[in-house]
């Protein structure tokens, strides 16, 4: 318990100093600029937490009893978010509202779990006079703290999160469209101010600068006021080292997690986090200036990231997303049958057209686009089914390759493309590592979230050398088909992490570098046809994949008996078939029946499993 007793001896000394600079009036005035509307949840929610915790205090609750827990805060906010409809109007932060929204107002912020920068003591009650205060939900200190012995250490959650990996536009919602379109045109009005002003600010400065007293400071050796606030500017330029290359292009958000198991939130996992926003520089700052006298609130040295780059939130709520909620309509819990026939046609025509014409191609696609890890028994990720599309050329990609990727973007949320070459390998990030000089999770390009498309193009591979790099590249690739793994670099030992992305392999001859587990050499009959798509019926077709892939399956006794009367049959018919194949059949069985909105494997579909696989197998000859 010595920290525990150093810390608080840290916090009483800074918390003498501050007294000291701090009148009473001065904390009148603070004091009432917070408290703001009683209860105003979106524009001023520290407001409503601390009169939440007055009220708790007033009823006789002992401080002692939060450590922990909630005092009612969050069950306000989850009213008024859930029950009053508010969270509509709560902004989502991003790269174009993180311009105008206000530091200590209601966000939220949408993105994977990148890495956890594990745990932070703050002093979350204290006792000021006879008054008790909290610094929950803040990054500093809002009233000096006294020389009061009743002070609570509690501890808090560091998440770094960044928008999902290849996270398609159309995943925008409605309002954050809106919001979005807001905020340009509040940008376009402030750079006409700021336009106006800068030429008025012109014309002040060459009238200055010709002025005789300027002059007579010339001569003098003196530096005219002008040149020297530019040379402060460039003084003042921010350090961004600890942001990389890839987050400099989007906004993530360092997320501060309160009251919550560690079994509740996992690495690359994609949540909705509802908070208050902060932006305050100060934290890093004056950290020189504060030593000691820190309030125990400036962050870990090793976890500094720049505020202007990485904003903070403070979760009052988090909720775990899927596929669903990236959707402008919500799927229904039951699809009903008529509609799903209709919608699964259409959709099959369409990938049928993209692919030439190529009706069991577009057939497999459509089983491959369904596909899950629903189970895991031993080291086999049951529900997988990685495709394979042969005889592509480096000519015939650029016209099914892109038709093909540009569908896929269209129907998935998150995807991405790999143009796997030599070079690409021997040089690439794959793996996440994690580097301790930074104590940050490194990310890799295969760092996705569950429910993600990945598409390998291998047309541009050709005859060369593999490095160490590139050879361990190629096992990474390998095993993240294989098993649904992904192995971590931490240095001092690699760790698996279970994972959950549809792979498409574009070749020309059957991939040995990711071997996938259904390969079918693309055979059109007409050049890949561009058709503009309805919105209404992208949106049908999006439901549709969330929809089926998401329901449960099962076979019914009978039907058990028939398939593995079929199995053993297919067996001794090729000796060559082994215990991988006879489970690729069954999963595409279960997607055929899933296709069509059914959670049980009926014969008529099973049958035409056995067709269509008989079929790619001829084809394969």
């Amino acid at each position: 318990m010595i920290w525990r007793e150093n810390l608080l001896l840290h916090i009483k000394l800074a918390a003498t100093a501050s007294a000291s600079l701090n009148s009473q009036s001065e904390r009148k005035e603070r004091e009432s600029e917070m408290v703001g509307p009683k209860y105003d949840c979106l524009a001023n929610p520290l407001g409503a937490v601390r009169l939440t915790f007055e009220k708790a205090i007033a009823s006789g609750a002992d401080p002692a009893s939060f450590d922990g827990k909630d005092w009612g805060a969050v069950d306000l906010f989850r009213q008024f978010l859930f029950e009053d409809g508010a969270l509509s109007h709560v902004p989502i932060l991003n790269p174009t509202t993180i311009k105008w929204v206000q530091p200590n107002t209601l966000v939220r912020f949408r993105g994977m779990i990148q890495d956890m920068l594990g745990n932070e003591f703050y002093a979350g009650a204290y006792k000021d006079g006879s008054v008790w205060r909290t610094n929950k939900f803040m990054d500093v200190c809002q009233y000096p703290m006294g020389s009061s012995p009743d002070i609570r250490i509690w501890e808090r959650r560091l998440l770094y999160c960044i928008p999902v990996p290849g996270q398609n536009s159309w995943t925008e919602s409605l309002s954050e469209v809106a919001m979005n379109k807001t905020s340009q045109q509040r940008e376009k009005r402030q750079r006409m101010e700021d336009d106006a002003s800068n030429h008025m600010d012109l014309v002040l400065v060459d009238e200055f600068e010709s002025s005789p007293s300027v002059k007579k400071m010339r001569e003098n050796g003196h530096a005219s006021p002008s040149s020297q606030s530019k040379d402060s500017v460039i003084e003042g330029t921010s350090n961004t080292n600890f942001v990389t290359n890839a987050e400099r292009n989007s906004l993530p958000c360092l997320v501060k997690i309160y009251d919550c198991p560690e079994s509740e939130l996992k690495l690359n996992e994609v949540f909705e986090f509802v908070g208050v926003l902060t932006l305050d520089s100060d934290v890093m700052a004056d950290k020189d200036d504060q030593d000691e006298s820190s309030y125990g609130f400036i962050e870990d040295e090793l976890v500094h990231l720049p505020p202007e780059k990485v904003p903070r939130l403070h979760c009052l709520i988090h909720r775990k997303l899927d596929v669903n909620d990236f959707l402008h309509s919500s799927p229904m819990m039951e699809p009903k049958p008529r509609l799903v026939k209709e919608t699964r046609e259409s959709l099959l025509r369409h990938l049928t057209s993209i692919l030439g014409n190529d009706g069991i191609a577009a057939h497999l696609m459509l089983l491959h686009l369904l596909s899950r890890v629903h189970a895991r028994i031993d080291n086999v990720a049951v529900g997988k089914l990685s495709l394979n599309l042969t005889c592509l050329s480096k000519e015939s990609v650029s016209v099914f390759g892109n038709q093909i990727r540009l569908s896929v973007q269209n129907l998935l949320p998150f995807t991405q493309c790999i143009p796997l070459t030599v070079n690409y390998l021997n040089t690439a990030s794959l793996a996440p590592k994690k580097d301790y000089q930074t104590n940050r999770l490194i990310p890799g390009v295969l760092q996705l979230a569950d429910g993600s498309h990945l598409i390998i193009d291998e047309t541009q591979l050709e005859t060369g050398t593999l490095n160490s790099t590139g050879v361990e590249n190629a096992r990474l690739l390998k095993n993240l088909m294989e098993f649904q793994k992904v192995e971590y670099n931490f240095e001092y030992y690699k760790m698996e992490m279970i994972a959950d992305v549809q792979m498409l392999i574009l070749s020309e001859g059957k991939s040995n570098i990711v071997p996938a587990d259904l390969v079918i050499p693309l055979q059109p009959s007409s050049a890949a046809s561009f058709e503009v798509v309805p919105a209404e019926t992208l949106e049908a077709w999006r439901w549709y994949l969330a929809s089926v892939r998401s329901l449960p399956h099962s076979i019914e006794s009978d039907m058990q008996r028939v398939v593995e009367s079929d199995l053993v049959a297919a067996r001794q018919a090729d000796r060559s078939l082994g215990g991988q194949d006879l489970s690729r059949l069954l999963t595409m069985g279960r997607l055929m029946s899933a296709s069509f909105g059914e959670t049980s494997l009926s014969l008529e579909h099973w049958q035409m499993v056995k067709e269509l696989e008989r079929l790619r197998r001829e084809r394969l000859k």
